[in-house]
């Protein structure tokens, strides 16, 4: 089945960076757009970052845009989520997801079939 499986999160100070990871099994990565999302207790989860199949387009929320880099490694069936310049308000739960196989990358949750099961980032001021 298929298995996505994040690593990476930790407590980190303002002004600080973070390489996410996720790790995918079950399925064929290079078919799949992928994307990062990330959940307050009590929020909606919400879109960060999409990757498509390739590499060759990448998407980002308004919010995180000059500080998120999403990449992927299709030799590898890793996806990454680079984050700098780390801010309070990025403390979150981060996941990764699948997306539809063969399709464009989308930014609605509802797009995304297969979930991790979260890394906690967590930010101090």
């Amino acid at each position: 089945q298929v298995q996505l499986v994040e690593s990476g999160g930790g407590l980190v100070q303002a002004g600080g960076s973070l390489r996410l990871s996720c790790a995918a099994s079950g399925l064929p990565f290079s078919t799949y757009p992928m994307g990062w999302f990330r959940q307050v207790p009590g929020q909606e989860r919400e879109f960060v970052a999409g990757i498509s199949r390739l590499g060759g387009s990448t998407y980002y929320d308004d919010s995180v845009k000059g500080r998120f880099t999403i990449s992927r490694d299709n030799a590898k069936n890793t996806l990454y989520l680079q984050i700098d310049n780390l801010k309070p308000e990025d403390t979150a739960v981060y996941y990764c997801a699948a997306g539809r196989p063969f399709h464009s990358v989308s930014k609605d949750r509802s797009d995304f079939g297969a979930w991790g099961q979260g890394t906690q980032v967590t930010v101090s001021s």
